[in-house]
C-alpha cells in the first residue's frame, strides 16, 4: 500500500488531467517496482533474523516484528546483492523505503511471505567504477500502522553480512501522531521526529511514536492504554498489536539498543482534548513520573519537553494561531513541569518513578538540570498545517530543522549531515523559461 494521504496537488497545465500531479516539470511516480523474486531461481547466501550482522533500528519484538514509527534494519555487505524474506507477520503491501550508502530512498510495497530483490548491479550506486565494499543498506518502514517481519537475510553467494557500528550518540523521540507522521507523504519518513533524528547526521534515532495515544494511561482514539504504560513495552498501541500480543505485550530490553543521549517528549495534544476527559491534575502527574521512569532508564540523558501547538482560524483580514491557554495546548502546565525538575528543591532531592513497582524511590542526585523546554510559538504558519490539523510536509521540515539548531546550540552537538538524503521528495525546482 502506497504511503497514505499523498499530497493531493491539483495540475492546470494544458494537455494533462486534473487528478496529474506536477513537480518539476516532471509527473510524480508513485508507482513503486515490484520486487517481489522468486526464491527457488535465487543462488545465495542466507542468513536468519537473529544473526549478529544485523542491527535492528527502532523497536523490534522477539519474532522480528517492526513496531512504532519508522522502524528500520541496517547492515553492511558485500557483493551486489541483498534480498529480504518477509514473515508470516509482514502486514501485506506495506511500504518500505530502502537504499546504499548515501544514494536516494527507494520504494516498494512488501508482501507477506515473499522473498524480495532490494539490491541488485542496477541498483544506484552498486555499479560504480571503483566500488564501495562493504556497502551499507538500510530499510525504513514508513507507515506506523503497519509492519514487517525478518524472516531472513539473503546476500549472493560468496559474498558476507557485515555488522555496522552505532554512531556515537543517540536520540529518541516520543510522541503521538504529530511525531509518527501522520498524514504526511511518506509518514514515519516525512516526519519532524525523522527529519531532527536523521537531519543531526551520525545519529542513532528511534521514534516511539503512535497516533491517537494519550501520554496518561486511558484508552483515547482506540488506544487501549496510554504512554505512561506504553513507552515500557516493544509493541505500539496497534490493533495488530493487539491481535499478536493480546493484552500482554512484551516488555522493552533497553540494553537491546544504546541509551538515548537526548529524549524530545511531544504528547498531551490528544489529552488535551474533551472526547478522551484527561483530568488535568492527571496529566500533570503521569507526565512527571514518566520523566522520572524515562530517567531511570536513561540517567545521562537530556530530556527535551516540546511546547504543544494548536491550529490557526481567520481572524479579521488574516489567521492566528489559537490562544495557548490552561484550557487550550497545556502549555503552562508543560512549563510548569519543566519548572519543577528545575528547581532546587528537586535537584536536591530527585526522586524516580519505577512503573514494575508503582513506585518512587530517591535517585541520585544529577549534577545539572536535565529537562529543558522547547517553544514552538511562531515556528508554524497556517499554510504549515494541513486540513486534518497536522502539519504539512514543510511544516515537519520546519520543525525538524528549529529542533536541529536548539539541539545544536542547547548540547553543542556539531551537525554531521553531509549530503544523503533526508525527506524524500521534496528536491523542488522550476528550470521552464515559458510556463
Amino acid at each position: 500500500m502506497r504511503a497514505a494521504y499523498l499530497l493531493n496537488v491539483l495540475s492546470s497545465f494544458a494537455g494533462l488531467a486534473s487528478s496529474t500531479i506536477l513537480q518539476n516539470g516532471q509527473v510524480r511516480i508513485t508507482d513503486y517496482p515490484n520486487t517481489v523474486l522468486s526464491a527457488s531461481t535465487a543462488q545465495f547466501k542466507t542468513y536468519p533474523p537473529n544473526a549478529t550482522e544485523l542491527s535492528y533500528k527502532g523497536r523490534w519484538d522477539s519474532k522480528y516484528i517492526s513496531w512504532w514509527s519508522a522502524p528500520g534494519l541496517k547492515f553492511g555487505f558485500t557483493g551486489e546483492q541483498v534480498a529480504i524474506t518477509f514473515g508470516p507477520y509482514t502486514t501485506d503491501t506495506t511500504l518500505i523505503g530502502y537504499r546504499i550508502d548515501g544514494q536516494d530512498w527507494q520504494f516498494t510495497n512488501v508482501t507477506t511471505n515473499a522473498t524480495h530483490l532490494l539490491v541488485s548491479p542496477s541498483t544506484p550506486g552498486v555499479n560504480l567504477t571503483t566500488p564501495i565494499n562493504p556497502s551499507t543498506f538500510e530499510l525504513r518502514v514508513t507507515n506506523w500502522g503497519y509492519g514487517v517481519q525478518i524472516a531472513s537475510v539473503h546476500i549472493g553467494k560468496g559474498e558476507k553480512l557485515i555488522k555496522i557500528p552505532d554512531f556515537g550518540r543517540t536520540i529518541e523521540v516520543i510522541g503521538d501522531s504529530l511525531s509518527a507522521g501522520q498524514y504526511s507523504t511518506f509518514e514515519g519518513l516525512s516526519s519532524y521526529a525523522y527529519g531532527l533524528g536523521a537531519g543531526l547526521g551520525d545519529t542513532e534515532y528511534h521514534l516511539t511514536a503512535y497516533p491517537g495515544i494519550c501520554l496518561f494511561d486511558k484508552r483515547c482514539y482506540g488506544n487501549l492504554r496510554g504512554m505512561f504504560y506504553q513507552w515500557y513495552h516493544t509493541s505500539d498501541t496497534s490493533g495488530r498489536a493487539i491481535d499478536i500480543w493480546g493484552d500482554k505485550p512484551e516488555v522493552w530490553d533497553f540494553s537491546k539498543q544504546t541509551a538515548a543521549d537526548i529524549v524530545v517528549i511531544n504528547l498531551g495534544t490528544n489529552d488535551n482534548n474533551s472526547a478522551n476527559n484527561v483530568t488535568t491534575d492527571g496529566y500533570v502527574a503521569q507526565y512527571t513520573m514518566l520523566i522520572e521512569g524515562i530517567h531511570a532508564v536513561y540517567p545521562k540523558a537530556q530530556i527535551v519537553l516540546i511546547a504543544l501547538w494548536e491550529g490557526f482560524g481567520a481572524v479579521g483580514n488574516t489567521y492566528e494561531q489559537a490562544t495557548l491557554t490552561s484550557d487550550v495546548g497545556y502549555v503552562p502546565q508543560i512549563y510548569s513541569i519543566y519548572q519543577y525538575f528545575n528547581s532546587k528543591e528537586y535537584l536536591q532531592n530527585p526522586i524516580l518513578y519505577d512503573p514494575v513497582k508503582n513506585a518512587t524511590y530517591a535517585s541520585h542526585k544529577p549534577s545539572d538540570p536535565f529537562v529543558h523546554y522547547f517553544n514552538t510559538t511562531g515556528i508554524l504558519q497556517h499554510n504549515d498545517i494541513g486540513p486534518q490539523y497536522h502539519p504539512t510536509d514543510v511544516g515537519h521540515i520546519k520543525l525538524a530543522s528549529h529542533l536541529i539548531q536548539y539541539i545544536k546550540l542547547k548540547f553543542d552537538w556539531p551537525l554531521y549531515a553531509t549530503g544523503p538524503e533526508v525527506q524524500h521528495d521534496t528536491l523542488y525546482w522550476n528550470d521552464q523559461s515559458s510556463y
